[in-house]
């Protein structure tokens, strides 16, 4: 008798685990389904013969190349292209070296006035960046910076600096500082810590800033159309916004500009993918 029992308790622990498993993967296809196929549409919709997105299929019969040809032969494609790429790695470069000195200053030097600076760059993370681009674009065009990479560069790279302030710090709070005592011991200054010591031990964070601030420009949308105006100034996620605009025959132009667009980005996070999660735990843990 209980051994039937046990049998009972044991089989309906193991249909209730399968179930478990089921529903499971079954959430896990359907979020993978969910993201997947409309990245399969738009790399579909970029080898389809037809211009129209609504004549595009996933799966095209007699897939082309014609819309990339088009793309970068007929368009300022190229052009948009060394834009976003010259942007984003000036960006990427000021953003990794201004976030690095900023959170080893508030890492490892006591100051007064420390804990203040760090909450009111916390809360400054909490309103919607729209909100000073009224007041931004006032700005440049008072100094005469409309319509310039400058301008983009200033405002990307001093508004990283608060998040990403906190996110090194908490890193670094994880690294000794009597690495620190040592070197100075050695007569290490301040600056030879910072470039030899901290910024080797800080590769995990430091890519996953520099990743997050080459996508920021190569990815951004609303700031640059409200600042770019010539055709040869713009940034690829205009102008290929540009050619869809009031032409519905482009969209699958616009789909191979977007695979084209995506590249970049996987690669950056399929190189960097150890070091971005390494960093980015690393720093929420101890922030």
């Amino acid at each position: 008798m209980e051994r039937q029992i046990n049998r009972s308790h044991n089989t309906k622990a193991r249909v209730k685990e399968l179930l478990i498993k089921i529903l499971l993967y079954t959430q896990i296809l359907f979020m993978c389904l969910l993201v997947l196929v409309p990245i399969m549409w738009i790399i579909g919709s970029s080898f389809n013969p037809a211009s129209a997105l609504t004549n595009a299929t996933m799966f095209p019969r007699n897939p082309t190349l014609r819309h990339y040809v088009h793309l970068l032969t007929e368009t300022n494609y190229l052009r948009w292209a060394r834009n976003s790429l010259q942007i984003a790695v000036l960006h990427t470069a000021f953003s990794v070296f201004l976030s690095a000195s900023v959170g080893f200053i508030f890492g490892r030097f006591m100051f007064k006035g420390k804990k203040v600076a760090l909450m009111t760059m916390l809360i400054l993370q909490v309103f919607p960046s729209f909100m000073a681009m009224t007041a931004l674009y006032v700005l440049f065009l008072t100094f005469g910076l409309l319509d310039t990479h400058l301008a983009l560069l200033l405002v990307y790279s001093a508004g990283q600096i608060p998040f990403n302030t906190w996110l090194i710090k908490g890193y670094l709070d994880s690294i000794p500082k009597e690495l620190d005592e040592s070197a100075m011991l050695d007569g290490a200054s301040k600056v030879q810590i910072f470039f030899r010591i901290i910024f080797p031990l800080a590769k995990p964070i430091l890519s996953f800033v520099a990743v997050t601030a080459f996508m920021t420009p190569w990815m951004d949308f609303i700031f640059p159309r409200l600042i770019l105006r010539a055709d040869t100034n713009l940034t690829l996620a205009i102008g290929l916004f540009n050619l869809i605009e009031g032409n519905q025959n482009e969209y699958t132009v616009f789909a191979a500009g977007a695979v084209l667009i995506a590249i970049p980005i996987t690669l950056l996070f399929v190189v960097f993918q150890k070091y971005m999660i390494e960093g980015i735990m690393a720093g929420a843990n101890k922030g």
